[in-house]
């Protein structure tokens, strides 16, 4: 890979040009450089400086269906031995006794989904990138500007290069470039509250159960990982109000984890902080569109929502396996890849499952932050409702798993 980058000339042309090389870029780049399309991926961070081994405080739940899209990328194989199994979701409202248990036996012979840190999911996709022949990954490069010849859209480097692609896809974030560029509008809510990050040791056995606990200024999860060094690990993701974050940041490691553990329970016994927390503004981004002419957007470029339910990356993976299908299909017919009927299909295949659930999880954290003794006392009896009824509780439970609707073929776990 080290080689690619060196020898890389100035002008390049290729089948697909994905702009931004985080998880959701390179799983697409991974998608559609198995099916044989040459792709390059144009990421601004230098793998030295991308910290592939060191902790950035977040980690995601891979649901079931997306653990297939990883499975099929091949990079799953990579990341087993760090993944932890969720094979059971609790869910509570503040103390409450009332709660929501789901139990992956009720629906399936294996887990509900995994958990896994952000930078082991990285290296993993990077070690796939570095072995796939017509994948050329350029890092660091920073896009200068975007153009467009015949049959073509065009990324002008810094350093001179320009990248002609017969489709673009933009995987740039929240503030896309490749989104600005292409005259689509979004919008954008921010929450008022920061998701706080970190990794926790504890006293107990997990269990394999994630836990979500309702509070007031928002939810706070539990989520298994794997013992290391002899220790019980989970990883948290703490809702906080912005105006309280830096004071919970600026506490002593001891101090911080008696604040979790105020807010968790004793559940897992006595709590400390291993390594760093970070905290990370939270709001809603939603593109007017997902396509324009000859261009793509998946995963943060094309949505961002709250992680209440633990779905944004779940969201991104359905996107690259929508997209790489439509893509692929229409190269295996003979026809422009980056035509307005392939990328019509991609936006109306993705449209539903996007806004669905961005309403949800806005409905969700609205109904859920906030101490009315009218809402809690609904929420409380709403939780134990379900809780009584399986056949509800088992499509809450495959939804949780990512294999309800018209699923791409990666995600049912079949080759694209």
């Amino acid at each position: 890979m080290d080689a690619a980058r060196e020898t890389m000339p100035t002008g390049e042309d290729c089948d697909v040009a994905i702009v931004g090389g985080g998880l959701v870029g390179l799983s697409l780049a991974l998608a559609l450089a198995g099916a044989g399309l040459r792709v390059v991926v144009v990421d601004r961070e230098a793998p030295a400086d991308a910290g592939i081994d060191d902790a950035d405080g977040r980690s995601s739940a891979i649901a079931w269906g997306s653990q297939r899209v990883l499975a099929a990328i091949g990079a799953w194989d990579l990341l087993a031995a760090d993944a932890a199994a969720i094979e059971d979701i609790r869910v509570s409202d503040g103390r409450s006794r009332l709660f929501l248990h789901y139990d992956h036996c009720e629906v399936a012979d294996h887990p509900l989904g995994f958990i896994v840190e952000n930078r082991f999911t990285r290296r993993a996709l990077k070690a796939c990138a570095a072995r796939a022949r017509s994948l050329r990954w350029l890092a660091p490069a920073r896009v200068a500007g975007f153009g467009q010849r015949p049959g073509a859209r065009v990324v002008e480097l810094a350093d001179g290069r320009r990248i002609a692609a017969r489709l673009l896809v933009g995987c740039d974030g929240k503030a896309s470039a490749v989104r600005y560029a292409a005259g689509i509008g979004a919008f954008r809510h921010r929450y008022g509250q920061s998701g706080i990050v970190a990794t926790l040791r504890h006293g107990k056995p997990h269990a394999n159960v994630a836990h979500e606990r309702f509070l007031p200024a928002g939810p706070f999860a539990m989520l298994p990982l794997p013992d290391r060094d002899g220790a019980h690990r989970s990883s948290i993701v703490w809702t906080e109000r912005e105006a309280l974050v830096p004071a919970l940041m600026a506490l002593g490691a001891d101090e911080f984890a008696a604040e979790a553990r105020r807010r968790f329970g004793d559940w897992l016994g006595a709590l400390s902080l291993e390594g760093r927390r970070f905290a990370y503004p939270l709001e809603i981004v939603q593109a007017d569109s997902l396509v324009a002419s000859r261009v793509a957007l998946a995963g943060d470029a094309a949505h961002a929502i709250h992680p209440i339910a633990g779905q944004g990356f779940n969201l991104g993976l359905r996107d690259v396996a929508a997209l790489a299908e439509c893509v692929v299909d229409a190269a295996r017919l003979g026809l422009d890849i980056g035509g307005g009927e392939v990328l019509e299909r991609y936006q109306r295949w993705r449209r539903v499952d996007n806004m669905s659930l961005l309403a949800v999880t806005d409905v969700l954290n609205r109904l859920f932050s906030n101490d009315l003794p009218p809402l809690r006392a609904a929420r409380r009896l709403g939780l134990a409702a379900v809780e009584r009824v399986p056949p509800l509780k088992r499509l809450f439970m495959r939804h949780a798993m990512g294999v309800v609707g018209d699923l791409p073929r990666l995600v049912r776990g079949e080759g694209l």
